[in-house]
């Protein structure tokens, strides 16, 4: 809610007229959430640690990135905002899924010649509280770089678009801060 309250996302969300009026924020964030409300929700499973308070809320949404080549920049006249430097893919345990980032982050960092304390700042999807903790403690990073404006925890799960939607505040954090590795 804070991010929000400080304009944080204001060049990410395009404003959207409804119902007569403009839409100029995410409708989902829970900016009355405490944690004395959340620790009184019922866990999914007695002895679990996972509730509807820690888990992020499913939410419409739409997002959208430009990937283009060099070649395409310099056809376009185009300027980048960000460049991928590696990326990885990985597949586990459907069960399990949620532990995934964690050897994906591992293959990244590798095939970049990167270590965890070389990365600015860090977008984890945190479909639900313990993933970001898991990576965490897998990696090292220090938890002041990860979802510095909020994970889907805060912001919503917009399933489609939760891919594009953590790039593209990955990319907007950077430029703020004035950071280069994401």
């Amino acid at each position: 809610a804070a991010a929000t309250q400080t304009g944080a996302f204001r060049d990410e969300i395009v404003p959207l007229a409804i119902d007569g009026g403009l839409q100029e924020t995410d409708e989902g964030i829970r900016a009355d959430a405490s944690l004395e409300g959340i620790g009184s929700v019922k866990l999914l499973q007695e002895g679990g640690v996972i509730s509807a308070a820690n888990a992020s809320q499913i939410c419409d949404g739409a997002a959208g990135v430009l990937i283009v080549s060099e070649k395409a920049l310099k056809e376009l006249g185009l300027t980048p905002r960000a460049r991928i430097i590696n990326l990885t893919v990985t597949a586990g345990d459907p069960v399990i899924m949620l532990e995934e980032p964690l050897p994906a982050t591992d293959r990244a960092l590798a095939r970049a010649g990167l270590g965890i304390d070389d990365i600015d700042l860090f977008e984890v999807n945190e479909a639900f509280a313990p993933v970001p903790l898991a990576w965490l403690k897998h990696t090292g990073a220090d938890p002041e770089k990860l979802n510095v404006n909020g994970g889907a925890i805060a912001l919503g799960h917009p399933l489609g678009a939760s891919g594009a939607r953590l790039m593209t505040t990955l990319v907007h954090a950077l430029h703020k801060r004035g950071k280069r590795y994401g």
